[in-house]
């Protein structure tokens, strides 16, 4: 299936202690971190593109801008959602996303690069192609 704008996905969780940015070492205040909201959004990304591979083919991140706009408390459910905006050869480019009951929570982008994983692994040093 070939990439192209508008594939889209949307990843749910609540947050927990460990989410916090105290926990993340990001900060000293109990409300989701920064570094989980991150990842949040970069599995949106990889879920938007996920079944539309070649086989032997995976994204790998190059690229965030993010802005934290608000600040959401341990056990409040958030969504980060992702929709790939731009195809450009190898590169893809997100409009990410999160959210909390409460509204917005971050928004930004985030650019990744579509690879051959073997070829990656051994650039990368590891030996395990898997």
């Amino acid at each position: 299936m070939p990439l192209e704008p508008g594939l889209s996905a949307t990843i749910h969780a609540v947050v927990e202690d460990s989410d916090t940015a105290v926990s993340l070492g990001s900060g000293d205040v109990p409300v989701l971190g920064t570094p989980r909201i991150v990842a949040l959004a970069e599995e949106a990304t990889v879920a938007a593109v996920a079944g539309h591979l070649d086989d032997g083919q995976t994204t790998v991140g190059t690229e965030v801008q993010l802005e934290h706009l608000a600040p959401t408390c341990p056990g409040a459910a958030v969504e980060a959602q992702a929709t790939l905006a731009k195809v450009e050869a190898r590169r893809l480019s997100f409009v990410v996303r999160i959210h909390d009951d409460r509204g917005l929570v971050a928004a930004g982008k985030i650019t990744r690069a579509l690879v051959d994983r073997n070829r990656f692994l051994e650039k990368a040093g590891g030996d395990r192609a898997s």
